[in-house]
Formats: structure tokens, sequence, C-alpha cells
């Protein structure tokens, strides 16, 4: 039987473009490793793929984030200012009279 020597077999890597502007690549491996690789033309890795034959999927941005409800977006600005929930509501309940 024929020895194989490992280091003449290619890596098996997946390809998908990790920007809309296709300036860097998502390498990943066989193990889910994960590599970003620059389309830069003096970059090993990236001329690999080049040479390779290999496609990049399509870049698939991510979801838009769900809106902030209300109270997330009261939560936040109180938090700008230093206060909880608890501090502003406690401030707004102290009540005050004209002597």
């Amino acid at each position: 039987m024929p020895k194989t020597n490992t280091a003449d077999i290619a890596p098996a890597f997946t390809y998908e473009w990790a920007n809309a502007e296709q300036t860097t690549l998502k390498r990943t491996d066989a193990d889910g490793d994960v590599a970003w690789v620059p389309t830069d033309p003096g970059n090993s890795d990236y001329a690999e793929f080049l040479s390779s034959g290999a496609t990049a999927a399509a870049y698939v941005a991510p979801p838009e984030p769900e809106p902030l409800t209300t109270a997330e977006k009261v939560d936040n600005m109180l938090a700008t200012f230093g206060l909880t929930r608890a501090e502003m509501q406690a401030a707004l309940a102290v009540k005050t009279t004209k002597a």
C-alpha cells in the first residue's frame, strides 16, 4: 500500500465573503476553525484561494436588530446619567410643598 504524505494533502476549506465590499474572506476548515483572509494580492492565503479555483459563498448581511422598547430606551437614557429606574422613580416620588 502506498504511503501518503499528509503534508501533500491540501486542507479542505470553505469560503464566504465576510463583508459586502469583498475585502475579507471567512475561511473555515473541516474542524470549524475560522481564519479571516484579507483580499490582499500579497497575502499567501488569498493567493492560495485564487489558485485553488474555490469560490466564496455570497456575503449575507446580519439581520437588523430588534428595535428597543420604550422601557429599554428609558433605561439607556437613565444609564447615561448614572441613574437606575428605581432611583428616578424615587426622585419623582418626592413631594415638594411651598412654604
